[in-house]
């Protein structure tokens, strides 16, 4: 198992901290934007990583894995690849988180939702609601980071590898947007 150092330098090796003013996937800005991609295009980085959130959630014996499209979908195939379960991904459609590609879950199914960041915890939550709406029972969360300060609105327990606290402001609480910084919108969600 890793620790949280362990983690933390693991993400600055692949150099996935950024510092400028960054505008997240929940709308709100922030200093500091955690690049995961940069984590999980290292397959061998990806399955230490992922191994550590496979383990916590052994023992709970999900029958699927599933993340939100973008930051989920490798997330969650090398969470299942080790748990030996299939990994499914969801994914936006006219706005709201749907699944496609023919994917399902059955009624009853045991599900473990995985991201790689949390901030405010609005991907995962649409994901538990998809689950729970298709009559499957989700059984958690695990993530890599959570940055959401403890505000995160999941209605599920869920864990993560590395807590960090971290700035975030609602954009007209904004220091870096009154300094007249250029705003950086590197996530996935329009």
């Amino acid at each position: 198992m890793l620790t949280e150092s362990e983690v933390l330098a693991i993400l600055e090796e692949v150099e996935a901290f950024r510092k400028g003013h960054f505008k997240f996937s929940s709308g709100l800005h922030g200093d500091t934007y955690i690049q995961c991609a940069l984590l999980l295009k290292e397959p061998r980085l990806a399955e230490k990583i992922c191994a550590v959130i496979a383990e916590r959630f052994r023992y709970t014996r999900p029958d699927l894995v599933i993340g939100p499209a973008l930051g989920g979908i490798i997330v969650a195939y090398e969470v299942a690849r080790q748990l030996g379960v299939p990994g499914i991904f969801a994914e936006k459609e006219d706005g709201k988180t749907v699944l496609r590609r023919m994917f399902s879950i059955k009624p009853g199914q045991k599900v473990l939702v995985v991201e790689d960041v949390i901030t405010t915890g609005l991907s995962s939550q649409e994901v538990i609601d998809l689950v729970e709406s298709m009559g499957g029972q989700v059984i958690g969360v695990g993530a890599i980071v959570d940055r959401s300060n403890g505000l995160a609105k999941i209605s599920v327990p869920y864990t993560a590898l590395l807590t960090l606290s971290m700035n975030n402001y609602a954009p007209h609480d904004c220091p870096l947007c009154k300094q007249g910084l250029p705003l950086i919108k590197p996530g996935s969600r329009k």
